[in-house]
């Protein structure tokens, strides 16, 4: 049964469908805002407010207009958006100031990652500005297409292209001390700055 038809159950009062539909798209929601916010307790309510909002104006989601992880996904924005606001966090600009990139010589990945390495790459990853980390981590770790983030974040698609770029690049600068190739892995989640997948 696919999500608008769960939906349309759930709102009539079928629990299992709505219990369903958590479980389908609970745990990417949490990761999305847990890696925006870095704190399980605001990812938590980020996900639970989505759902609660999703139940209680149903019609506010279109499906002629997109899938329901991109609206839930836009909706867990706008609540991220609004922390930061609250937080007193200006996002006004995403742009990093240009730096040389260091460039180095591809050779085998024959580095066994330490537990501290992951964890350089995660707060790499965190220290992004916030709408180039929100790029990366819908597309990187959550694969949405270049499309449904465009979708999610209400920009176009080069605007989305350039903020992935921009926090590849960052990732590139900050990290390079830790790697001798373009290959960045944590555990078990693999992130490959240059040509991950194909930005159709």
């Amino acid at each position: 049964m696919n999500d608008d038809q769960l939906l349309k159950r759930a709102n009539k009062g079928d629990e299992a469908a709505f219990l369903l539909l958590y479980e389908r798209h609970r745990a990417a929601l949490f990761r999305f805002a847990y890696r925006m916010l870095n704190s399980v307790h605001a990812a938590e309510d980020i996900t639970q407010d989505c759902f609660l909002s999703l139940i209680r104006q149903p019609e506010r989601f279109n499906a002629a207009r997109a899938s329901l992880r991109t609206y839930l996904f836009a909706m867990g924005r706008n609540l991220v958006l609004k922390h930061f606001r609250d937080s007193g966090y200006e996002i006004t600009v995403d742009d990093l100031p240009e730096e040389p990139i260091l460039r180095h010589t591809p050779e085998p990945l024959d580095l066994l990652l330490s537990e501290e390495v992951s964890s350089k790459v995660r707060q790499a990853v965190a220290d992004l500005p916030p709408l180039q980390r929100e790029a990366l981590v819908l597309f990187e770790y959550e694969e949405l297409s270049l499309a449904e983030i465009a979708a999610v974040v209400g920009a176009d698609v080069g605007t989305v292209k350039m903020r992935l770029h921009r926090a590849r690049e960052q990732l590139r600068r900050v990290l390079a001390p830790y790697f001798k190739s373009d290959w960045v892995v944590t555990g078990a989640e693999r992130y490959e700055p240059k040509g991950m997948r194909d930005e159709q």
